[in-house]
């Protein structure tokens, strides 16, 4: 495949994600997200591989900032506290690291976006399955239809493929206009 097909194909795709429905899924995430946030409770980005960098970069975005001075936003990225991480994947395992950080660090009112290309990561399951249980809203960042993951999320938010590396990349366009409307309702 050339770079202009690959290009082109990127582009269809990012055409294919702009629908109404769509669109009224990002908009409730970012009232949802400004809420939580505005009142100082946590917003937790959780995901595995390049979905664990891209919830970094969330939280790099909102914790610094994205466009706009302000003041730095209650967000974590569950995966970056490596020590945690290991430790409990260790003792006990892989698939409650999320869950265990979401009972320390989550509350009621908070919310948890879940990125998965799947819909299927056990880890970001028992995540969403635990901030249902603290009263959190599930917000999922996933492909096509979201997977196992679908039911347990109040917004989601699905890529229309299921093709990892296209899914990411819609991913990153969702994201960063979901990190500059929430900068700038909460900055304004």
């Amino acid at each position: 495949m050339s770079l202009v097909q690959y290009l082109e194909d990127s582009a269809a795709l990012i055409a294919k994600a702009a629908t109404a429905d769509r669109a009224a899924a990002v908009d409730r995430a970012i009232e949802t997200i400004v809420t939580a946030l505005g009142a100082d409770l946590p917003l937790l980005v959780c995901g595995n591989g390049g979905s664990a960098a891209d919830a970094m970069h969330i939280a790099g975005e909102l914790v610094g900032r994205f466009l706009k001075e302000r003041r730095g936003l209650n967000c974590i990225a569950l995966g970056a506290d490596s020590a945690t991480l290991t430790a409990w994947a260790n003792d006990y395992d892989y698939a409650s690291v999320f869950a265990r950080q979401v009972e320390a660090y989550g509350r009621r009112g908070g919310v948890l976006l879940g990125i998965s290309t799947s819909g299927n990561s056990a880890n970001v399951l028992k995540a969403a399955e635990a901030a249902r249980v603290k009263g959190m809203t599930v917000i999922g960042l996933t492909g096509e239809g979201g997977g196992r993951l679908a039911p347990f999320c109040d917004i989601l938010i699905d890529v229309p493929s299921r093709h990892t590396p296209q899914v990411q990349q819609i991913h990153a366009c969702l994201y960063h206009y979901i990190c500059e409307r929430v900068e700038a309702m909460l900055a304004g």
